[in-house]
C-alpha cells in the first residue's frame, strides 16, 4: 500500500497569457514566428487556475502587460520565502521589463521587494525544499545571485550546475514533491551536482529524459496533489505508486516558449 500523502493549501500568483506569442528565441524550445493559438493558451492557463482552486489553493493574478509575451511565466519573477521577496534580474533583455510589473504587485500586496544585483530568475532557478534552497546555474541565474539568496533568506543554498540547454532553468529539471523530497532528471546536471543530489535526497524520484522533455519536471506539488504535464506518463505512474495524486494539466501552447505548469506558477510563501 503506498503512503498517504498530506498536502496543504498554497497561495499562487499567476499571469494570464493575454499577450502570449513567440517573438524571440531565448531557449532552444522557442521558434520565433511559430504559430501560436492565443485563445488555446488562455484556455489551458484557465484550466490550470481552475485545477488549483478545485484542490483548495488560492490563486491571484498579476495584470499582463502588452509587449511582454513571457510574463505568463510568473515563477521567474521572484522567490518568496518567509514573507521576504527576492525579485528578478533577467538574463535576456526582452524579459527585463517584467521585473517592474511583478515588483509593483508585490509592493501593493504589502511585501518589501529586494531587487537582486546579479542575474536571478526567481523560482526558475531557486527551489526551496528540506530547509535549504536548491539553486540552479549554468544558463540563467548566476552563483552571485545564490549568495544574495543566502544572505536574504538566511538558509543554506546549494548550487547545482545545469548542462543541457533544453533544461535551461532548474524548474525544468527538478521540483519539490513535498517539504523533504524532490523529483529530478539526473541528465540535466553535471557530475558533481548529480552526486550532491544523490547524497542529499537518497529517496528522490528519478525521471527519464522522455518525461523531462514532456515538461514532467516543470510540475507543482502541494505535498499530495502533483499538477503535471499529461505527457509525462512514466513519471505519473511512479508518483501514483508512491501515494501522490497526479493532476494532469495540458499546457501545450505554452510549451512552445519553453514553459509549463511551474513556469506559470509563483508560490507566495508566508
Amino acid at each position: 500500500m503506498p503512503a498517504t500523502r498530506e498536502g496543504r493549501p498554497r497561495r499562487y500568483l499567476t499571469c494570464e497569457p493575454r499577450f502570449f506569442e513567440v517573438r524571440y528565441a531565448i531557449n532552444p524550445w522557442m521558434r520565433p514566428g511559430a504559430p501560436v493559438d492565443t485563445a488555446l493558451a488562455r484556455a489551458q492557463w484557465q484550466a490550470l487556475v481552475r485545477a488549483y482552486r478545485d484542490h483548495g489553493h488560492t490563486v491571484e493574478h498579476v495584470p499582463p502587460v502588452p509587449g511582454l509575451p513571457d510574463m505568463v511565466f510568473a515563477a521567474n519573477a521572484a522567490l518568496v520565502l518567509g514573507g521576504r521577496v527576492l525579485g528578478s534580474r533577467f538574463h535576456a533583455p526582452e524579459r527585463r521589463p517584467e521585473s517592474a510589473a511583478y515588483e509593483l504587485w508585490f509592493k501593493e500586496a504589502g511585501h518589501e521587494v529586494h531587487p537582486p544585483r546579479a542575474t536571478c530568475e526567481g523560482e526558475g532557478d531557486l527551489v526551496p525544499v528540506a530547509g535549504r534552497i536548491l539553486a540552479g546555474t549554468g544558463f540563467r541565474t548566476t552563483p552571485e545571485a545564490h549568495a544574495e539568496a543566502r544572505a536574504l533568506f538566511g538558509v543554506p543554498v546549494t548550487g547545482l550546475r545545469l548542462t543541457d540547454p533544453l533544461f535551461y532553468h532548474l524548474d525544468t529539471a527538478l521540483f519539490a514533491l513535498d517539504d523533504e523530497n524532490i523529483a529530478y532528471y539526473p541528465g540535466a546536471f553535471d557530475p558533481g551536482s548529480r552526486a550532491l543530489l544523490a547524497r542529499l535526497f537518497p529517496e528522490a524520484v528519478l525521471a527519464t529524459r522522455a518525461d523531462a522533455l514532456a515538461f514532467g519536471l516543470n510540475s507543482v506539488s502541494d505535498g499530495r496533489h502533483v499538477f503535471i504535464a499529461p505527457g509525462a506518463r512514466e513519471l505519473i505512474g511512479r508518483l501514483s505508486g508512491l501515494g501522490y495524486v497526479p493532476v494532469p494539466v495540458e499546457l501545450s501552447e505554452l510549451h512552445k516558449a519553453g514553459g509549463g505548469i511551474k513556469c506559470c506558477t509563483q508560490e507566495v510563501r508566508p
